[in-house]
């Protein structure tokens, strides 16, 4: 046998060949190193063309968004106005915190904006009628919440029920509960400056405004630097230090950007700060955790994960629970900015707007993929929206169809990212 012969035979180019990985397939992070700017550039258009869009559509509309009602009403970007608006977005953006993480399952819960309009009556009736203290009326608000999400939970996972049946079930269902637990009066008002009023009425001073953002900004870096040790002492490719070094420079400008222009008006309200911690710490769940990591492969196959030995019904009652609670709390503090509970709290767009804010942020309908933060970003755009329209004098109407119009071109690109993302082999 000569060495011709024993030479393996060429294979012809074929499409499955073709579509094989290439050297090209790299770590994002081998470009980076190797090409800088250059890298970063092609790990960008590589995401676009892959449907990994991220937050960036999010965020360049939002900016679009604030310059255009900049442009039209100066008073727009004015500290007072700026306030107003983290004090409107902070109840709903704390249900739609819940919203996301049901949407990572790929459900959907319609009861949320009745929960919470029921939550904060019982709450109202225990703070005013009942004489219990506000830290213990809105713990038993929080725990009926939790009740709630139980029970759609367990009707969902045990009998099978299509998550959209329970929840509109309960959305009918719960706003009977309650206008019967408000009674014949229909409002029931709190006592301004005390006990549950307190959530959005405090402020906080300029000094601690300037030194909580310094710990956050702080915390953020350490959490950058104290991945980038773990990566290295396993072995495994870290990101850049100067991606490290800009990321925390952009975190921690914002913020102090964002303290800055509060600071010129009321200071930081509790409520703001309220609503971010959950959104940080829902985040740090969903991407640090085992359970979080859970919640994602329940959403993304659950077949997969139940295979992989995940307790797919568990996860799903757990979520549920969570997300009840959570729109327990949005009604807490709409109740307390209202300074009253009546008998349309929690109706309305709040439900909508809940379920927009996630999706306009970025969480997938589809399951699966998603971030806490589309919460924040998602009830930025919608609260800015229906905040500038105020300002220019436009009617509801036009809010609701400019908004509409917002959600379908968001879920529009979700579906076109999904689409891009099964070409690639991503899904």
């Amino acid at each position: 046998m000569t060495e011709q012969d024993s030479a393996p035979p060429s294979v012809p180019p074929t499409k499955a060949n073709r579509s094989a990985p290439q050297p090209a397939e790299l770590d994002p992070r081998l470009l980076v190193q190797g090409a800088g700017i250059g890298g970063y550039l092609t790990v960008l258009r590589r995401r676009i063309t892959g449907g990994e869009l991220g937050s960036l559509p999010v965020i360049i509309g939002l900016i679009v968004i604030w310059a255009i009602f900049q442009t039209q009403n100066s008073n727009f970007l004015t500290p007072g106005n700026i306030t107003n608006l983290m004090l409107q977005l902070a109840a709903t953006g704390t249900i739609s915190v819940g919203i996301v993480l049901i949407l990572l399952l790929g459900e959907i819960d319609l009861s949320v904006g009745s929960v919470s309009g029921l939550c904060a009556s019982i709450m109202v009736v225990l703070n005013v009628k009942h004489g219990y203290g506000a830290v213990t009326a809105v713990l038993l608000a929080l725990l009926a919440g939790a009740a709630i999400g139980a029970f759609h939970g367990f009707v969902f996972t045990r009998f099978g029920v299509p998550a959209f049946v329970v929840t509109l079930a309960g959305l009918i269902g719960w706003q009977g509960a309650q206008l019967q637990v408000l009674g014949k009066e229909g409002t029931i008002n709190l006592q301004y400056g005390k006990g549950i009023s307190k959530l959005t009425s405090t402020f906080f001073s300029p000094a601690i405004g300037w030194g909580l953002v310094i710990v956050v900004a702080v915390g953020y870096t350490l959490v950058q630097l104290n991945e980038y040790r773990a990566r290295t002492r396993a072995g495994l490719l870290p990101r850049p230090m100067v991606e490290i070094i800009v990321r925390s420079a952009v975190v921690s400008a914002a913020l102090l950007a964002a303290v800055a222009v509060l600071n010129q008006d009321r200071g930081l309200p509790l409520a703001l700060l309220i609503f971010f911690t959950l959104v940080v710490l829902f985040d740090l769940m969903i991407k640090r955790t085992r359970y979080g990591r859970h919640i994602l492969a329940v959403g993304g196959n659950i077949e997969a994960a139940r295979r992989a030995g995940i307790s797919v019904s568990g996860i799903r009652l757990s979520v549920f629970i969570i997300a009840s609670t959570m729109a327990a709390a949005g009604g807490v503090l709409a109740a307390s900015r209202l300074i009253a509970v009546n008998q349309s709290s929690g109706g309305g767009d709040v439900l909508l707007n809940a379920i927009a804010a996630a999706v306009i942020g970025g969480t997938s309908l589809f399951g699966g993929r998603g971030s806490a933060y589309s919460a924040l970003l998602g009830m930025l755009v919608i609260q800015s929206i229906s905040n500038g329209m105020d300002l220019l004098g436009k009617s509801t109407p036009v809010k609701f169809m400019i908004t509409g119009a917002v959600l379908l071109a968001a879920v529009i690109l979700d579906s076109l990212s999904r689409r891009g993302r099964q070409s690639s082999g991503r899904a």
